[in-house]
């Protein structure tokens, strides 16, 4: 029903991911078939400026040699020019000298300076696993470099196996691990290699695992949650101190320290968990850097105790947000924490002074909707890139003696002058204002003739997704109106934001998304007959829910892997996160007043003889998240009620179309998947009797098909 269980809670998303080389890198596409090879080592240098990002006025201009030393090291080129294809790009990681890649299907190493042509070491070759088009998804390696662990996955398969390769002269495959999801490497005190990972059944994330390798071979179970509401992820500190055993559920989190340095000594907790309480933790010199919504208001604050005193009572405030903030994510350093802000729909860093508890808070370009985090070795650095649906990524950093922050100059992608990014707000029906994101092309004159695609989440506390989108671009090019609601389920303006749209209140994000459409088309942006609508997973029981209740308002539909039959999905104990989705949607199995809230919501249960618009729905064969089952049967249901009510209405009705297209695989939602991108496409094109020829040319452009 939704993504990976480190996405239930909206901080333990980028928590865990950012540790990962969660973001992935647009690069310019070498080969004629979708290859990872060759993407990310033909690296030219960069040029980066100031401009009016300085909080101070600028003061001499060091040479460009000198401004370039935090940048010759950053791995991943950019290419933003159009006309170009773009691929994706799987992890890396730099460790000592040595940059770990994937290279075609091996594992690769090269030399740091030596990682932008083709001399490096094989390390593991993917094909030995005998999986189809395996691709590393993340990579770890040890303290001193004697082994390697890597995450090896599939496009259509959430299963997952971890290698560990042991580094010598002739690397060799040391061991593998099934069903693997965090792991992490410490040392122990006879300098031996310990790798603590999580196993992962029936998509719960339940047991701890330690594991050594070489002469002294062993691998025991350390922890296993008993809970089965909860879940459990790994995270290494930044100075790679503490690793922290987080066990967490979609509201209250219990976190166990182990020490960096005596993996064997017991783990120590710092706080039970409390209900509805929520922490994260960082450490930098013997203090505990906690990121919490413990007291009011109860949105992530931050707070810091001594190492040695961890629980609850010793926590001191040492840094709150304002109103409406969304923690993005957090990074720290020696003398510097650097938190990463969307506060009112803009992004901001602010960077905090350890040292003077100085903080310096920058507004960030009113075009990026997202930040991607580059893992930073580098203490006097703190690199990342910016984002929009539209906009591949730009790379920005800020540098600490300076107190400046830096953008990538030279080539500007000319998106920023052919295209608008608005920001308006939606009242809703209770008064509230939701937020929306809108793009379209400078020159379109009457954007009430224009078609608008809208999406929407609204569940979990996440934020609707806004990561860079090959054919968002074409369509903004190609005359459409691109608009992103903001509703209440989703994380955008903080904790409470999404407390007022889950369990009993999921109807105020549906109030939330017709308030924005109505908003749109009362502000000149289209109209119902060019309106269409977009979501995946739990972004689906909100537009399930509007093609029921406002049918009018819509044109078209495009849903992936979409949650459609809430109720009797909630009901079924034996499905794998029906527990664990208990404090998102209720529990209507014991709980009546839950039982019928949901059913006035749930797009499965309301469906009823009436005009819908035309949906398009991706489903995909074995998927667990989403059960087939319930989709199908929405499918079903809703082309009886569509026949009754033509039957109805009598000759000349134009019914709908309702499509549900099959996809083999396991995987829940494969976002680059050409077929599923010009099936939704092509889709859309025909149910607005738009000529689509030009779109596929452009998008050709960026995609290989």
């Amino acid at each position: 029903m939704q993504k990976q269980h480190v996405n239930h809670c909206n901080f333990a998303d980028h928590y865990y991911n950012s540790i990962k080389l969660k973001k992935y890198h647009l690069t310019k596409c070498l080969q004629n078939k979708p290859r990872i090879s060759e993407l990310a080592r033909n690296i030219p240098s960069r040029n980066f400026s100031c401009k009016e990002f300085l909080p101070i006025k600028q003061e001499n201009k060091k040479s460009l040699s000198e401004n370039m030393d935090a940048f010759e090291k950053v791995r991943t080129k950019l290419e933003t020019q159009p006309q170009e294809e773009y691929e994706i790009i799987n992890a890396e990681i730099k460790h000592g000298g040595f940059v770990y890649y994937q290279e075609g299907c091996c594992l690769v190493r090269s030399k740091d300076e030596e990682a932008d042509n083709d001399n490096y070491e094989v390390l593991f070759n993917l094909e030995e696993l005998k999986l189809e088009q395996p691709f590393i998804d993340c990579i770890r390696v040890a303290p001193d470099e004697k082994y390697v662990a890597a995450k090896i996955r599939t496009e259509d398969s959430e299963a997952s196996t971890c290698v560990v390769v042991k580094l010598s002269d002739q690397p060799v495959m040391e061991a593998s691990f099934p069903n693997v999801s965090s792991f992490e490497w410490v040392k122990d005190e006879e300098d031996e290699d310990v790798l603590f990972y999580t196993f992962q059944r029936n998509l719960r994330c339940h047991d701890v695992y330690r594991a050594t390798f070489g002469d002294n071979r062993r691998n025991e179970r350390f922890y296993t949650e008993k809970d089965p509401s909860f879940f459990v992820f790994l995270y290494l500190t930044k100075d790679s101190r503490f690793l922290t055993m987080n066990i967490m559920n979609k509201t209250t989190s219990e976190v166990w320290l182990i020490d960096g340095m005596s993996p064997w000594d017991p783990p120590v907790l710092i706080q039970k968990r409390i209900h509805g309480v929520l922490y994260y933790v960082e450490h930098r010199d013997d203090e505990l850097y906690i990121l919490t919504n413990v007291g009011e208001p109860t949105e992530f604050k931050l707070m810091r105790t001594a190492a040695d005193t961890p629980a609850i009572m010793n926590w001191d405030l040492f840094f709150t947000m304002k109103r409406n903030t969304k923690v993005v994510d957090l990074d720290m350093f020696k003398d510097h924490c650097v938190l990463f802000l969307k506060h009112s729909n803009l992004l901001y860093v602010n960077v905090i002074g350890l040292a003077d508890d100085s903080v310096r808070s920058l507004k960030l370009p009113p075009w990026a909707c997202g930040f991607i985090m580059d893992t930073n070795s580098d203490p006097k650095n703190c690199p990342f890139q910016l984002c929009s649906p539209i906009r591949p990524p730009k790379y920005y950093t800020y540098k600490f003696s300076e107190g400046k922050l830096f953008e990538e100059t030279g080539h500007e992608d000319p998106i920023t002058k052919t295209s608008r990014v608005l920001r308006i707000e939606a009242k809703s029906k209770d008064g509230k204002l939701v937020p929306m994101t809108i793009f379209h092309k400078t020159d379109s004159e009457d954007l009430q003739k224009k078609p608008l695609l809208v999406h929407v989440y609204g569940a979990y506390g996440m934020d609707l997704k806004m990561n860079f989108r090959p054919e968002r671009r074409v369509l903004v090019d190609d005359g459409w109106i691109l608009a992103y609601c903001h509703v209440r389920g989703g994380g955008e303006l903080g904790l409470q934001w999404h407390a007022d749209g889950r369990l009993t209140k999921k109807l105020n994000g549906l109030a939330d998304l017709e308030a924005c459409i109505k908003t749109l088309h009362g502000q000149g942006f289209s109209q119902p007959s060019l309106t269409t609508l977009t979501a995946f997973s739990a972004g689906g029981v909100l537009v399930g829910a509007l093609c029921n209740s406002n049918p009018e308002l819509l044109r078209a539909v495009t849903l992936e892997a979409p949650f459609l039959d809430v109720l009797n999905t909630m009901m079924d104990t034996t499905l794998p996160l029906t527990l664990e989705e208990l404090e998102e949607w209720g529990n209507p199995s014991s709980d009546e007043k839950h039982k019928n809230y949901i059913k006035r919501y749930c797009p499965y249960q309301n469906i009823k003889p009436k005009h819908y618009p035309s949906i398009h729905i991706t489903a995909y064969e074995n998927d667990e998240r989403v059960p087939l089952k319930g989709i199908v049967n929405y499918t079903e249901k809703l082309k009886e009620a569509i026949v009754e009510h033509a039957k109805d209405t009598g000759e000349g009705y134009q019914a709908p179309n309702i499509i549900l297209d099959i996809q083999p695989g396991g995987n829940h939602v494969i976002e680059d998947s050409h077929k599923k991108i010009t099936a939704q496409i092509k889709f859309l094109y025909e149910e607005l009797g738009l000529d689509s020829t030009s779109v596929f040319e452009n998008l050709k452009k960026y995609l290989k098909f």
